[in-house]
């Protein structure tokens, strides 16, 4: 008897506590749902320590657009901005115990007839961040790389630069990153004002398993790039792999001996001159 009487005499929430409480959550739901996107525009120039930057950013987190700006940097007085405004969207998809899957939809209009959509799952215990993008192809106008200052902003390139992804996986982990599937960029009639010849070639960058052909995306393994020459008189090759999460690559630049002439200052600049050869390296 006396145990129910103490059980019947417990305080319980009154009316009051329990709109608090209603109120609050509600409260939280709606600010997290209105995050303005400003503060993702604050996030992204932060990670890429201001070289990446989106301005006049309208919407929230979850559903917004903006310029999509490229810099030099904190300092650089460069910057190039995307013709129009990227959109994108964010959403959370459950996944039994573990964290839910952050799904992101990015939308260039002016570069991409169909949304990038690309999920997110991250494994806490494991400090692992694994990454999923669907087939997707897009066109980049290449002078925007200029905004990011040396060496691009020397270069200025110009020409068309073609993405294509497919079947591709990232999975990053501390000091690996283990990839698969391809992506494939075509730099298109790419030239230079640097040189008077225009165009000098049309080059691409395979970025997936070094020395397969393209339609072998099945297995995993340590993201490799290759650099090709498809067509023009500057030669591009070279061969990379990423260590420890960082990228090595080394490669060469040529011309054709009869435009040797016209793109000498380019060899000059892109690597360390030997005779006809420019050595390029990176990492």
């Amino acid at each position: 008897m006396s145990l129910a009487r103490t059980s019947s005499l417990a305080p319980r929430p009154s009316g009051w506590a329990w709109a608090l409480t209603g109120a609050c959550i509600g409260a939280l739901m709606a600010l997290l749902m209105h995050w303005p996107a400003q503060w993702l525009g604050s996030s992204l120039s932060q990670f890429t320590k201001g070289q990446v930057q989106l301005q006049e950013t309208q919407g929230s987190v979850w559903q917004g657009s903006a310029k999509l700006v490229l810099t030099g940097g904190e300092g650089s007085r460069d910057a190039m901005a995307l013709p129009g405004r990227i959109e994108w969207q964010l959403s959370f998809s459950p996944q039994g115990l573990g964290l839910p899957i952050l799904n992101l939809q990015l939308l260039a209009p002016c570069c991409m007839a169909q949304p990038a959509r690309v999920q997110i799952n991250a494994q806490l215990g494991k400090a692992t961040w694994h990454l999923k993008m669907n087939d997707h192809r897009s066109q980049w106008p290449a002078h925007l790389l200029s905004g990011l200052g040396a060496p691009w902003n020397t270069l200025q390139p110009e020409g068309n630069l073609n993405l294509v992804t497919e079947q591709l996986q990232l999975d990053v982990q501390p000091g690996q990153t283990v990839m698969q599937g391809r992506m494939v960029l075509t730099a298109e009639n790419m030239s230079s004002k640097l040189s008077t010849l225009r165009p000098m070639g049309t080059y691409q960058v395979s970025l997936g398993k070094l020395g397969h052909a393209g339609n072998d995306t099945a297995v995993a393994s340590p993201p490799a790039l290759a650099l090709s020459t498809l067509s023009g008189s500057l030669l591009l090759s070279g061969q990379g792999q990423w260590q420890s999460n960082r990228l090595q690559f080394r490669g060469e630049a040529t011309a054709v001996p009869e435009h040797a002439a016209a793109l000498s200052n380019l060899l000059n600049i892109i690597g360390r001159r030997q005779g006809a050869r420019s050595l390029l390296s990176l990492g």
